[in-house]
């Protein structure tokens, strides 16, 4: 397993390095699949954000979905450790799902678990349905001056509850993907409390 360390505007040491090596070796125990971890370190300028101005963002690769976890403190090791605690019970949670998957007792699908929830979208209340599209007006004239990063990934096409499954292990709030049952571009998102929200894409 390959570690990688590197720092954002921030001067890596060498016994940091040491450290996580000899902190994130034994996270290969958890799941033995995992080929390369990428560990980033990012200093917070803000003097009134002190108390979490080092920042940890550990991203693990696998022969599965890309987990990442992140955290912030007052120094590096105590933000390494938090982020390694997330790393952790994710990785846990991706293996438990493999092993529920692969048995008898396979859980009902997100998206038919969320059918019917109620969603606003532009203000407006709605029905959430597996096959709901939706259109986002947004202005496109003024885009060019707002983007500051711009990314392709290549990914297979995947159903909303393993779009949902690999949302919650890179920690984020939503996921793009491309959906295997219609075809069509979509995102899951989090929405208030324990909802998820679907939007899908369409020319038609």
């Amino acid at each position: 397993m390959d570690i990688v360390v590197k720092g954002r505007n921030v001067e890596v040491p060498d016994h940091f390095r040491e450290h996580v090596s000899h902190k994130l070796t034994p996270s290969e125990r958890l799941d033995s699949r995992v080929i390369r971890l990428d560990v980033e370190l990012a200093h917070e300028k803000n003097p009134r954000q002190s108390a979490h101005c080092q920042r940890v963002e550990i991203t693990c690769y696998s022969k599965g979905p890309v987990i990442r976890a992140e955290a912030a403190a007052a120094d590096f090791y105590a933000a390494l450790d938090a982020a390694t605690d997330k790393l952790e019970a994710r990785l846990r949670k991706a293996h438990d799902r493999r092993r529920v998957h692969h048995g008898r007792h396979t859980p009902a699908s997100v998206a038919e678990a969320t059918a019917g929830l109620p969603v606003s979208l532009n203000g407006s209340d709605a029905m959430l349905s597996t096959d709901a599209v939706a259109v986002l007006d947004a202005p496109v004239d003024d885009t060019h001056a707002l983007v500051v990063r711009d990314k392709t990934h290549i990914a297979a096409p995947m159903s909303t509850a393993d779009a949902l499954h690999e949302m919650e292990l890179v920690g984020h709030d939503f996921f793009l993907f491309h959906d295997a049952d219609t075809g069509l571009p979509s995102v899951v998102y989090r929405r208030h409390g324990y909802d998820y929200g679907v939007l899908r894409l369409s020319t038609d």
